[in-house]
């Protein structure tokens, strides 16, 4: 993307027609984030299935389990905190944070305004905010009902066939 950025650059200072190419830099972001996403794809959809295959099915519960309480509260704390950083860039850029009196300057406003360090510290929060609350949180509760069905699907199967390390050991004991 960016050797691709530095190559429009001069093009788009000299006013080429068909610059800037937004589509060129939208295939090779959308490229790349695909290929990036096959790994944890895969984990989601085989870690089920081996542990259920080798450790048995009441493993799998067990695996189930954690990836429920573990995935939902990261799912939770993204969205959240996502939330609090677009609602902190508001609430700067509403004029409600008021600077204390030992952190002013000689001429600086007891008010914060758009383009002091403090708004731009907004601004960069929710930068980061936004694809938290929008993408990472929502994807995260994706993946765990994904896991659930993989081991829905294969549920009888895993049953049957299940615990082949084990040898019938009872799990539950």
């Amino acid at each position: 993307m960016i050797v691709e950025i530095r190559d429009q650059v001069p093009r788009i200072k000299r006013q080429e027609p068909g610059y800037p190419n937004h589509e060129r830099c939208i295939g090779i972001s959308t490229t790349a984030s695909l290929k990036k996403m096959v790994a944890p794809g895969a984990i989601v959809i085989f870690s089920p299935l081996i542990v259920g295959i080798l450790l048995g099915y009441k493993a799998l519960c067990g695996l189930l389990s954690g990836i429920i309480v573990s995935g939902i509260q990261i799912a939770f704390s993204a969205s959240n905190t996502g939330g609090a950083w677009d609602n902190a860039k508001k609430y700067v850029e509403a004029g409600l944070l008021i600077r204390p009196p030992e952190m002013r300057t000689k001429g600086q406003a007891e008010v914060v305004k758009k383009h002091d360090p403090e708004h731009a510290a907004a601004v960069c929060g929710d930068t980061v905010g936004d694809p938290l609350k929008d993408t990472s949180g929502p994807a995260i509760n994706i993946l765990i009902k994904l896991s659930a069905i993989v081991s829905l699907v294969f549920g009888t199967f895993l049953t049957k066939y299940g615990g082949q390390i084990g040898g019938g050991v009872n799990w539950a004991t």
